[in-house]
């Protein structure tokens, strides 16, 4: 008598791309059946092109290791809106702001990923940025630019483009606004002093 194979319903299809937290985007090529330690495994097998990286996650755990499908277009579009927002950069040491920007990137959230894009930006007008800065801001534009490309059928040249071109405009606006300021501000300090 042949042992029957239970069948489980999956979250996700073989061919599917997926966002895997701490690596990006991702495409499910085959789900496997793998006998690890004595136990039999039903596992995704996730490819990470860029990379050149094999993941396998059993299909038991996908969501407790926080596998998701890919963000709708409506939360790609509040991602690429909170780009437009103003950085929010706190008052606290380096390592502390590098660890929460780490820990957003490596959220899989892309509004969290979007926000460390738009903190560590830097205009060509702004100062530059100090390595381990530009190394935090290029991961967290890589994942937003991959997930973007995956969910609007774009490549990810186009995606990194677009991204980019929401940010200058924000910089550029935010520039303006100071100038004009600044002009109101020395005009009162003339007219006080005349």
């Amino acid at each position: 008598m042949a042992a029957k194979k239970k069948t489980t319903k999956l979250d996700f299809k073989v061919g599917e791309s997926v966002v895997y937290p701490s690596h990006g985007v991702g495409r499910i090529v085959s789900v496997d059946d793998e006998e690890i330690a004595g136990a039999k495994l039903e596992l995704y097998v996730i490819l990470f092109e860029k990379e050149k990286m094999t993941l396998r996650v059993p299909t038991a755990k996908s969501q407790a290791v926080g596998m998701r499908k890919l963000s709708s277009i409506e939360i790609i579009e509040k991602a690429l809106k909170t780009l437009k927002g103003r950085a929010r950069v706190k008052r606290t040491m380096w390592s502390r702001r590098a660890q929460e920007y780490e820990a957003k990137i490596n959220s899989g959230d892309l509004i969290a990923i979007a926000e460390v894009v738009r903190d560590l930006f830097r205009s060509d007008r702004q100062p530059e940025q100090s390595y381990s800065e530009r190394q935090l801001y290029e991961q967290a534009l890589d994942r937003m630019a991959r997930e973007i490309a995956a969910g609007k059928k774009l490549d990810e040249a186009s995606a990194v483009a677009e991204v980019e071109a929401i940010l200058e405009a924000g910089a550029t606006k935010a520039e303006k606004e100071k100038d004009e300021k600044e002009k109101e501000q020395a005009a009162a300090e003339a007219e006080a002093a005349a």
